[in-house]
């Protein structure tokens, strides 16, 4: 039986790092806080963790100590660095934005054990997090080809939930490849005619000079969004279009076909029981034929959340865990706001008094964080008028004129983990008072 003493080496080695020993220099530096740190660190150890310090080593100078890495923050880099010589990691008090940095520059870095952790750990347990951001995510996931565990992840969610990518602002810059494996997917939830608009406006956004009036195209202008489209278009499934949808949608555009396929989609349309040559792609497996009807989206008047956010708020209400993706069954009625009404902590005890079913959200100044939530009742709201104290159990106290005078943070057994990664004092940017009520 082999006997393994990893905590003792990990220890010994971590120490080996703090007491910077034979050492040469990486300099780490934040391009948005003027920072920049020196580890002094011992190369043979990194050359052996990490293919990326080896080919580094290699290249710079011997006489040269000194390693530049200007793309990794210095929080960041201070995980990595442990991990490197103690093989641990603590990810507790990270914010998911910084994981997810975390995960970018420990790819960068070639530390293949650690960027398949924190892809597990996103996946596993910050699923709303991912959700929220999903679109940002999803692009990475692809410019980065190691994040297969994330890029599947995403995939499941698109074929549920298209509209989660489709509807998104930034669907219009989603790379090919990644809209290549949305159409490859046999049972994306979408009516093959509505995907092929999509296509059809994705490729458009591509070529921005192209005529707005169909009627006014030239040969030319079909032709750059049939190169642009090369990718895609062998994976519509075009003999699952309706005939109206094929009179509507395919005929406008039929210069994007081949003719054989052209052809062979009019054949089925004026005889479908006759033999064809193009590939028949099986229809997609819609699982419910009768979508949902769609509730009007109400414009949220926030000048610090969006729409995802506040279908993420109305998740944790209901305690889903798949959150809304749309149709939120809440109504966020803005009762106080602080550009409005003032900053004073009794500013919002007056209005605010004796409202029930409600929720505060902060944007703290300089970081742009967003601060609120509660997870236990019992530990919801403290206020203490003769303070000008209004505190959420000890894990965010807001205090005087959240402007001028200093809120903070604490850990607290009510709250499963900090509300901010750092227990620093911070004044408000933005306060907002929303009361929650079913939407009618």
């Amino acid at each position: 039986m082999t006997t393994q003493f990893y905590d003792r080496l990990s220890n010994d080695l971590t120490q080996l790092f703090e007491s910077g020993a034979n050492y040469v220099s990486i300099e780490v530096s934040e391009e948005e806080i003027p920072l920049t740190n020196i580890y002094k660190v011992h190369s043979i150890i990194l050359q052996f963790r990490s293919p990326y310090f080896k080919k580094k080593f290699d290249e710079i100078n011997s006489n040269d100590k000194v390693l530049k890495l200007p793309n990794i923050s210095v929080k960041v880099f201070n995980v990595i660095i442990k991990y490197i010589y103690g093989g641990k990691i603590s990810l507790k008090k990270l914010e998911n934005s910084v994981i997810f940095d975390l995960l970018i520059a420990s790819n960068e870095l070639e530390l293949d054990e650690l960027v398949e952790h924190l892809q597990s750990h996103l996946v596993n347990d910050n699923v709303s997090w991912l959700r929220l951001k999903f679109a940002q995510i999803y692009k990475t996931s692809y410019q980065v080809k190691n994040f297969k565990i994330i890029r599947d992840f995403c995939n499941n969610i698109i074929a549920k939930y298209p509209n989660t990518i489709f509807e998104s602002e930034n669907f219009h810059s989603l790379p090919e490849d990644a809209l290549v494996s949305i159409l490859k997917q046999d049972d994306l939830q979408l009516e093959e005619s509505k995907l092929w608009e999509y296509v059809i406006e994705w490729g458009k956004a591509k070529n921005p000079n192209l005529p707005t009036d169909l009627d006014k195209w030239k040969s030319d202008n079909f032709l750059s969004l049939k190169k642009t489209l090369k990718g895609c278009l062998p994976h519509i499934r075009y003999f699952s279009f309706s005939n109206d949808d094929v009179v509507e949608k395919i005929y406008p555009y039929q210069q994007l076909l081949e003719y054989q396929l052209f052809s062979d989609i009019n054949i089925k349309f004026i005889s479908p029981t006759k033999p064809i040559s193009s590939i028949v792609l099986p229809p997609r497996k819609i699982l419910e034929t009768t979508l949902p009807t769609r509730i009007t989206p109400i414009l949220l008047s926030s000048n610090i959340i969006t729409n995802e956010h506040a279908l993420e708020i109305s998740s944790w209400i209901d305690r889903k865990e798949i959150p809304y993706i749309e149709n939120n069954p809440y109504e966020f009625k803005l009762l106080v706001r602080g550009s409005r009404d003032g900053f004073e902590v009794k500013t919002i005890y007056n209005i605010c008094d004796k409202v029930s079913k409600t929720i505060i959200i902060l944007k703290v100044e300089c970081t742009g964080e967003i601060l609120g939530g509660v997870k236990d009742s019992k530990y919801a709201i403290y206020h203490y008028p003769s303070e000008s104290d209004f505190s959420f159990s000890a894990a965010l106290c807001l205090i005087g004129n959240l402007k001028t005078e200093k809120c903070h943070c604490t850990e607290n057994f009510g709250y499963p983990k900090p509300i901010r990664s750092s227990e620093f004092e911070f004044s408000v940017e933005e306060y907002e008072v929303f009361k929650i009520s079913p939407r009618k």
